[in-house]
């Protein structure tokens, strides 16, 4: 089983992932931001990844270090999870509709962190959430993932349906990226290494 348990501690917050990905989508998040739960929630139970959240940071500030952070740890967790890469896809896109909102997810999981985010809210927030926040978390994931993640949004309208559009659609492209290919010997680069 790719599993993986990571902890990290800060003057900020205090973070603590529980991945599998040969999961079934189970999914205790725990953040103290609902909204971002929810968002979480949907990742795991469309990525087939069973997680385990718990997080706790300054949200007397604001969210912006306990979303960051979270992003850390389950980048890291992705990480040992797929120990040396051996055998999967490595690449996935996905189109993920949501209502009147459309998105495009697209994983490579190459060891080269980059993220390209091409994503229009209609509003700042959503409720009580700053939706730039998004953008901080899917970084977060791929610098300490180690995966060129491309995020776009093709159209949508309506800021709640758009953010569940890229994070089923994060959900799915993983779930893609990180399947096991029988075919593939050792790992899918002529390289030799991820």
């Amino acid at each position: 089983m790719r599993k993986a348990q990571i902890e990290r501690k800060t003057s900020e917050s205090q973070v603590r992932v529980m991945l599998n990905l040969d999961g079934s989508g189970e999914a205790k998040i725990d953040t103290g931001i609902g909204f971002f739960d929810h968002m979480l929630e949907l990742l795991c139970r469309h990525g087939f990844i069973d997680l385990q959240v718990y997080a706790r940071g300054d949200t007397r500030v604001d969210f912006h270090h306990t979303v960051e952070d979270t992003g850390i740890v389950l980048g890291q967790a992705l990480l040992t999870a797929l120990e040396d890469k051996k055998g999967i896809t490595r690449y996935s896109a996905v189109f993920t509709p949501m209502d009147e909102s459309l998105s495009r997810v697209a994983v490579d999981i190459s060891g080269r962190p980059y993220l390209h985010y091409d994503v229009k809210f209609t509003g700042q927030r959503t409720g009580d959430f700053e939706l730039e926040l998004i953008k901080e978390f899917m970084r977060a994931v791929s610098v300490h993932g180690g995966l060129t993640l491309h995020i776009s949004l093709l159209y949508g309208s309506n800021n709640h349906h758009i953010a569940e559009s890229l994070f089923k659609g994060l959900g799915r492209a993983l779930d893609q990226a990180t399947s096991v290919d029988r075919r593939i010997q050792g790992v899918l680069s002529t390289k030799g290494v991820l």
